[in-house]
């Protein structure tokens, strides 16, 4: 995959934490999978993670705001 494959823009997740006031730390912080912080930057920017990845940030996510949320909520892609 070229870098332009790899890179696919700002993502939900980003907005989804802007609106909280959630920083890349509460997503590490609440993480039971050992999800770090570049994961966390890399999911809010865009570039394509693993499902594996994605399902620790929705899992971080959910954790931290209480609510429920879907990988097709944070993740344009799949």
């Amino acid at each position: 995959m070229s870098d332009k494959e790899m890179e696919l823009g700002i993502q939900p997740l980003d907005a989804i934490m802007e609106e909280r006031g959630l920083k890349n730390h509460d997503l590490v912080a609440a993480s039971k999978d050992r999800l770090t912080h570049k994961q966390g930057q890399k999911g809010r920017k865009g570039r394509r993670l693993t499902r594996n990845i994605q399902d620790k940030i929705v899992a971080s996510v959910s954790s931290c705001t209480g609510e429920s949320y879907a990988v097709s909520q944070l993740f344009t892609y799949r």
